[in-house]
């Protein structure tokens, strides 16, 4: 990445960004969960380091880690690092992956609901998620890792049994935004299941023009402009991150 200075710079302010914008959405679990994004590419990727939370995630507290699984590991890479290293081998159109335990994703996976287009938030990920049901523990090695990402296949998320969600995309824009709206998704999924009566879920035809419209880049790049604001406002010093 050395030869692309400026473009790494703002990556890596952006996975802070995006790290923030996930404890606002109550993806905080002490240090737990991380984000991750690399170049299109590359064969290394930035990730919070192992010690910050996302709520205290900032450019300084990033590490940079290779694909490359048999290569030595930073210092401060957190132990889920082959969670990431599978998937970035496993998927070249993925640029950034979120894994948290946010509560309604946790929750939703631990049970054998699927996912319906309920919301425009489920819209975007019905029949795009698939469960991995192996382990529910820390993802210490890089054939969990394979696992996962055998599960995840194609698609944008995957719920880990008993133990949170992961979500990918093709930018930290993506995978965090994303990360969110997979949440509000299973939240109100969640809330409909405990009605007393039936609750209806849009059309195919509806998904495919939500999935157009509603998560389009150029509306994914509104609602990322919108959660940085919303950071800027709950953290004043994250204005004033590089971004150049």
């Amino acid at each position: 990445m050395s030869d692309h200075k400026p473009a790494l710079r703002r990556l890596i302010t952006q996975l802070a960004q995006g790290a923030r914008m996930l404890s606002l959405d109550g993806h905080d679990d002490f240090n737990q969960g991380q984000i991750s994004a690399r170049l299109p590419g590359a064969d290394t990727f930035v990730i919070k380091n192992a010690l910050v939370g996302f709520d205290e995630a900032t450019p300084d507290e990033v590490v940079i880690a290779p694909v490359d699984h048999t290569l030595d590991a930073p210092k401060l890479a957190p132990p889920e690092l082959p969670l990431h290293q599978a998937i970035y081998r496993a998927r070249p159109d993925v640029n950034a992956i979120v894994h948290s335990h946010a509560p309604y994703t946790l929750i939703f996976g631990a049970t054998d609901l699927v996912l319906h287009p309920l919301s425009h938030d489920g819209a975007y990920f019905a029949g795009r998620t698939g469960v991995f049901t192996t382990t529910s523990n820390t993802v210490l090695d890089i054939g969990t890792g394979d696992a996962i990402a055998a599960v995840l296949a194609d698609g944008n998320g995957v719920f880990l049994r008993n133990h949170g969600g992961v979500v990918v995309g093709k930018s930290v824009r993506h995978a965090a935004i994303f990360a969110q709206v997979l949440e509000r998704a299973c939240r109100l999924q969640l809330m409909a299941e405990g009605t007393a009566g039936k609750y209806e879920w849009s059309s195919d035809a509806d998904v495919e023009l939500k999935r157009d419209f509603i998560y389009a880049d150029l509306s994914v790049r509104s609602y990322w402009e919108y959660a940085v604001r919303r950071v800027g406002r709950s953290w004043p010093e994250t204005t004033h991150w590089p971004t150049r």
